[in-house]
């Protein structure tokens, strides 16, 4: 689907979880496979899920602080007001997820890789997704307080109703990403990156005196 701006919409995930079993087991396992199941509330902090692949499931209100999910597969399933601080999702595979609500500080998805992902509301501080690619991700009604997009590919990536605060775009490649949403928009590093986004006027006066700076203009009178 197109856009009046020819900026191409991102396609949102459809997540129809299947009848689930509650997860009654204490912590997760490196390289463990989890099917069907409903993690509801779950202290979840510092385990170890290395490698571990998820499909179909739901992770409801579980506490994630230091949690090891390096390499891991998140697939088809819903995370709603998980919290914690130091989430190790590195070179992860989220397809086809939800996460509604989170409450993350320090969240690591650096070289991950995301595709028809929904994240709606909460707030994230300090996210990394340093070369990361993100492909049909939408963002709506939430609060990125200083995410680090440096080196990472983004396409059909939107930005609605979010706070996008002290954002990092430095060497990032950008195709159909759609930053009017955002309110407020500011970025700290890698204006000259933002070459395939759309803003609107509003967030272009905003960030016209970073503008001048990099390209070394003095804006007098």
């Amino acid at each position: 689907m197109a856009r009046g701006t020819g900026v191409k919409a991102a396609r949102r995930p459809e997540v129809r979880l299947p009848h689930l079993e509650r997860y009654d087991e204490e912590g997760l396992e490196p390289d463990g496979d989890y099917d069907g199941l409903e993690f509801e509330a779950a202290d979840l902090s510092g385990q170890d899920g290395a490698g571990a692949r998820f499909m179909d499931c739901a992770l409801r209100g579980c506490a994630l602080d230091g949690t090891r999910l390096h390499h891991a597969r998140l697939l088809d399933s819903v995370l709603s007001d998980v919290r914690g601080v130091g989430t190790d999702l590195a070179e992860s595979t989220l397809r086809d997820v939800e996460l509604t609500d989170p409450r993350l500080g320090g969240v690591q998805l650096h070289g991950a890789v995301l595709e028809r992902v929904l994240i709606l509301g909460g707030k994230i501080d300090y996210l990394n997704l340093r070369g990361a690619r993100l492909r049909d991700v939408v963002f709506t009604g939430c609060v990125l307080v200083e995410p680090d997009f440096a080196g990472a590919r983004l396409e059909r990536v939107e930005f609605t109703d979010c706070a996008i605060k002290g954002a990092d775009f430095t060497g990032a490649t950008l195709t159909d990403v759609d930053l009017r949403g955002a309110t407020p928009l500011d970025i700290t590093h890698g204006l000259e990156g933002m070459a395939g986004a759309v803003i609107s006027t509003a967030q272009l006066l905003d960030l016209a005196p970073l503008l001048a700076a990099g390209l070394g203009l003095r804006v007098e009178g």
